[in-house]
């Protein structure tokens, strides 16, 4: 009689099991990379826009006005593009405008985060100045320093 060559039944299901265990560890770890990234790349587009703000500021010597909180194209962008910024990021990370507040003597950039819901809006003296570990925080920039920011392991 001829030995067949293969696996059995029980080998495949230990493997399939050791596969979905191995699943279940790195998808939450995926999505919570993802998710940092995303807060780290609307930092990053808040800290450029703030910087063409800045350099706005330094040869008109105001800020530019916005009128109220309105999104960055609307706000921003006509100041800023394409002298000091060749263009405005438009959108966070989860792709939800960014709002700004600009006065002459004071600008404010805002992201609401993963919730996509702001706790407090702009009002730069509604947060705490201290980072956070929720991933849902706001993300806000304010005359050329983050009020409040995301920091340190996340949580959900």
């Amino acid at each position: 009689m001829r030995r067949q060559k293969g696996f059995t039944l029980i080998e495949l299901l230990i493997v399939v099991a050791i596969i979905g265990i191995i699943a279940a560890i790195a998808i939450p770890n995926l999505l919570n990379a993802i998710n940092r990234s995303r807060q780290k790349r609307s930092m990053s587009d808040m800290r450029t826009i703030g910087t063409a703000t800045e350099a706005y500021a330094v040869d008109w010597a105001y800020y530019p006005t916005t009128g109220g909180d309105v999104t960055v194209a609307v706000g921003l962008e006509p100041h800023l593009s394409p002298v000091y910024i060749k263009k405005t990021p438009p959108a966070d990370g989860w792709r939800e405008a960014f709002l700004c507040r600009s006065e002459s003597r004071f600008y404010t950039v805002g992201s609401a985060g993963r919730d996509k819901v702001f706790e407090a809006g702009l009002d730069a003296n509604s947060y705490d100045r201290d980072p956070t570990t929720d991933m849902d925080c706001d993300i806000i920039y304010s005359n050329g320093t983050f009020i409040s920011y995301p920091e340190g392991v996340q949580t959900d």
